[in-house]
């Protein structure tokens, strides 16, 4: 086989490939749409609300799974899974600190995913960097505009010193998700960023947004279909890379 039809081929793959890809991610958009037509978080809390909700995630483990094989499960489809369980832990109000901790455990999972071989990645520019030192000093400068606001709680206590651990530890994955200069790992990152920051703003009267279980929902089902993706992306180049050397040896 010469370069043209190697070129050709691989062409049709990455078309077929897609087209499966798709077909795959019908269930994830088909439990998004049945989650905003009942619009749950509107709904009184139950455990079929929390399956609603956490359904689209769940399809997205699915779909890592079959990509990626059971050992996801240590990885970016470990993370979903702990982000499906505190999808349905925030049904509940008073569950909240749990929500938290199982979303803080997901940022731990994908932290170690991105530092996989599967997303090694080149020594970084000064541009990465800057990246890098925005992110931290954002993150340093969010909670230290919320603390004031945690500090009103009744929960202050728990509240302050989890809020900050849960910020250092989402700036550490998204400053992962940036050295792997895949785009939608970092994409991703970023948009779960926004997510939660609109989840802290509204959740502790700093000030309210109109349709804000609108951005909220619809930024993290984004943010995590974002990681699901550049996952499975990473896992076939890798895979790719592995036939190429085959056929040159």
């Amino acid at each position: 086989m010469d370069i043209l039809e190697t070129s050709a081929y691989d062409r049709r793959q990455r078309r077929n490939t897609t087209c499966v890809l798709f077909l795959y991610l019908l269930p994830f958009f088909a439990s998004c749409a049945i989650y905003f037509y009942l619009w749950i978080p509107d709904s009184a809390p139950s455990l079929l609300a929390a399956g609603i909700k956490a359904t689209p995630i769940l399809c997205l483990v699915l779909l890592v799974l079959i990509y990626n094989g059971g050992w996801s499960l240590v990885g970016v489809a470990g993370g979903l899974l702990l982000s499906a369980g505190g999808d349905c832990c925030l049904i509940w109000p008073e569950l909240f600190i749990h929500g938290m901790g199982c979303f803080a455990l997901a940022h731990l999972v994908y932290s170690f995913s991105f530092l996989s071989s599967r997303f090694s990645a080149t020594s970084s520019s000064v541009s990465f960097f800057i990246l890098y030192l925005i992110l931290w000093l954002f993150g340093i400068g969010m909670y230290a505009y919320l603390v004031p606001f945690l500090q009103l709680d009744p929960e202050a206590d728990v509240l302050v010193p989890a809020i900050g651990g849960y910020i250092l530890l989402i700036v550490i994955m998204a400053t992962l998700a940036a050295r792997t200069r895949r785009p939608l790992i970092l994409l991703g990152s970023l948009v779960f960023m926004a997510s939660d920051l609109t989840i802290a703003l509204t959740k502790f009267n700093v000030f309210d947004v109109e349709y804000k279980k609108h951005i909220i929902m619809t930024t993290y089902y984004l943010a995590q279909l974002m990681i699901a993706l550049g996952d499975v992306k990473a896992a076939q180049e890798e895979d790719a890379d592995d036939i190429h050397k085959w056929k040159r040896s």
